[in-house]
């Protein structure tokens, strides 16, 4: 019984997917639209980062990309871990802050996200040592939401 519960959303992405492929990103916008009102991570991570957080999209609206990955970042969705920390480390949608993308990159990073050793060595500069060391912290004991 709960496959079948499951069916509408999991329609929904993979006709989203299929019209972002095709170029149709109004459609796929549509597809997903109840998905975000029901908080889907997987809906969020595709409109915040390929149809809100597209430049070349006709859709693009950081302060509509950044709060849809954050809210599914902060509930546990790997894949919006990193460009969370992109968006803090260039301010898109959020307030500018080295030290939260550092921490974004390191909870990624724990939770098996690929993290290029760059990403570190970008934001580091911007941070003194012990923010580096209070944000790994923070990272290590982040908690994520549940609701």
């Amino acid at each position: 019984m709960s496959t079948v519960l499951a069916q509408p959303a999991a329609a929904g992405v993979e006709e989203a997917v299929k019209a972002m492929q095709a170029g149709d990103l109004a459609t796929a916008e549509k597809e997903v639209q109840v998905l975000l009102k029901e908080r889907d991570p997987r809906a969020q991570f595709l409109a915040g980062l390929y149809i809100y957080g597209n430049p070349e999209s006709k859709f693009y609206d950081v302060n509509k990309a950044t709060p849809l990955l954050l809210d599914a970042a902060e509930r546990g969705y790997v894949p919006a871990m990193l460009p969370v920390a992109g968006a803090y480390a260039e301010g898109k949608g959020v307030p500018k802050s080295a030290f939260d993308a550092y921490k974004w990159i390191a909870i990624a990073e724990h939770w098996n996200a690929p993290v290029a050793p760059q990403a570190y060595e970008q934001i580091a500069r911007e941070l003194k040592p012990d923010e580096i060391e209070k944000a790994k912290a923070e990272a290590l004991a982040y908690t994520f939401k549940t609701k």
